[in-house]
């Protein structure tokens, strides 16, 4: 059993920054890949971004490339997501999951999730 816990949301204006963790319980925290999702007011669930258990492969939506970087700490169990140039299209509540095997886009693909923390950009 994995449990996770956001921090870092919160309010910033257009071209800001923000970064957020996710801290893992469980020791099992390293071989897990991880993912950051995010769900915006009426719209779907969808991946922003995620790495593999060994921090070797990353995958990026086209939205967020060069703007969002995702790392990893497994001896801190946590991992990170570093938010630049942050665009008003950014607001959501991102959550992060866990999951075994490869990276993949579904939802269903990740066991664990956080209760997801709150990320508002003014225009």
């Amino acid at each position: 059993q994995v449990q996770l816990v956001e921090s870092g949301g919160g309010l910033v204006q257009a071209g800001g920054s923000l970064r957020l963790s996710c801290a893992a319980s469980g020791r099992t925290f390293s071989t897990y890949k991880m993912a950051w999702f995010r769900q915006a007011p009426g719209k779907e669930r969808e991946l922003v971004t995620a790495i593999s258990w060994n921090g070797r492969t990353t995958y990026y939506r086209d939205s967020v490339s060069g703007r969002f970087t995702i790392s990893r700490d497994n001896a801190k169990n946590t991992v990170y997501l570093q938010m630049n140039s942050l665009k008003p299209e950014d607001t959501a509540v991102y959550s992060c999951a866990a999951g075994s095997g490869v990276i993949v886009s579904s939802g269903s693909g990740y066991d664990y999730w956080g209760q997801g923390t709150q990320v508002t950009v003014s225009s």
